[in-house]
């Protein structure tokens, strides 16, 4: 039987812009429903992986179609729950050149911000589990989904399953009267694989370093449990045109994937989700690190060619371009 990768997190209605257009003069909106774990889920099921994602939606038709969406990609749905209040929401601009992209939040109140302990039965759903993979984003939206985040943590760890955690500090979520320095390194203390760079570290761990490396070493000698961290090194060159490079501490030294040289971008929204993704195939397909790493990066480079928050591209797909198999050509 093929052993589960488990996620918890919220999913939101996602309305963006057609193409570039921008908030102040589009007259309509192009909806998805996405959420950076869910999204990890999505891209592991589209790969043959048993993913299950676990959430709070409202129960109304906006939450049966959040189901469905997820259901579509293959994630099986059969662990959420479902509550009164409102579905988040997220808007989304897509910058062009030289004009930045930007994301308005709606999310206060929505049904996964009431999630509390006991709403979920972790012992149940962590059956046959492989792998738990949470991010600082369930933690930063009520004290009851923090709440809910430990309460799995704790069974995962009790029940041997490997745990991943994408640190994914967003300043402007945490607004319950808790800062992630309050929360998170009783979280990431947990956890045996951490997504993150140094920005991360010092809002999230207190750990101040101008160093990739140095922040690693750092992390793990507060956290023993964490083996392995990774982190998306990403140059901005311009809203259409950036490189990226996959780094990965792996406990005893820095590996580095090739770069990526992405010059016309699509959607780079769940890039990072799509990263996570490939390191947690990667891993539990047995590969070493450094294939590992090879294919979450590349898996993060085609995200960027995808509309939406989910990377749809398959496992050949990735691997060519990892290999320079096939880049842009017409395949017939």
């Amino acid at each position: 039987m093929k052993k589960k990768v488990i996620s918890l997190g919220d999913v939101m209605m996602r309305l963006s812009t057609p193409g570039s257009s921008r908030f102040t003069q589009t007259e309509m909106f192009n909806i998805l429903y996405a959420g950076s774990e869910g999204n990890v889920a999505s891209a592991l099921a589209g790969w043959g992986v048993h993913a299950v994602h676990v959430t709070r939606f409202p129960d109304s038709d906006l939450g049966r179609a959040a189901t469905a969406s997820l259901r579509k990609f293959g994630v099986d749905t059969g662990s959420i729950v479902y509550g009164d209040e409102r579905m988040g929401l997220y808007f989304l601009e897509n910058g062009a050149m030289q004009r930045s992209s930007k994301i308005i939040y709606d999310r206060f109140d929505s049904a996964f911000a009431h999630i509390q302990p006991g709403m979920i039965d972790w012992s149940e759903v962590m059956k046959d589990a492989q792998w738990f993979h949470w991010s600082g984003i369930t933690p930063a939206l009520s004290q009851g989904a923090a709440d809910v985040c430990k309460e799995a943590l704790l069974v995962a760890r009790k029940l041997g399953v490997t745990i991943s955690a994408d640190i994914n500090y967003r300043r402007n979520l945490w607004q319950y009267g808790k800062q992630a320095i309050d929360i998170m390194p009783g979280l990431i203390e947990l956890s045996d694989i951490v997504v993150g760079g140094v920005t991360d570290f010092e809002n999230s761990l207190g750990i101040s370093v101008s160093d990739f490396e140095m922040g690693c070493k750092e992390v793990q000698k507060k956290n023993p449990a964490v083996k392995k961290i990774a982190n998306i090194h990403r140059e901005s060159i311009s809203s259409s045109h950036n490189k990226i490079e996959g780094l990965l501490w792996t406990g005893k030294e820095l590996l580095r994937s090739q770069q990526y040289d992405l010059t016309h971008i699509v959607d780079r929204v769940g890039a990072g989700d799509a990263f996570m993704a490939g390191l947690i195939f990667g891993w539990t397909n047995e590969k070493t690190d450094k294939q590992t790493l090879e294919f979450a990066t590349s898996s993060c480079a085609l995200k960027h060619t995808v509309e939406g928050d989910v990377n749809v591209c398959t496992v050949q797909e990735i691997e060519s371009v990892l290999n320079g198999i096939n880049v842009g050509k017409l395949l017939r």
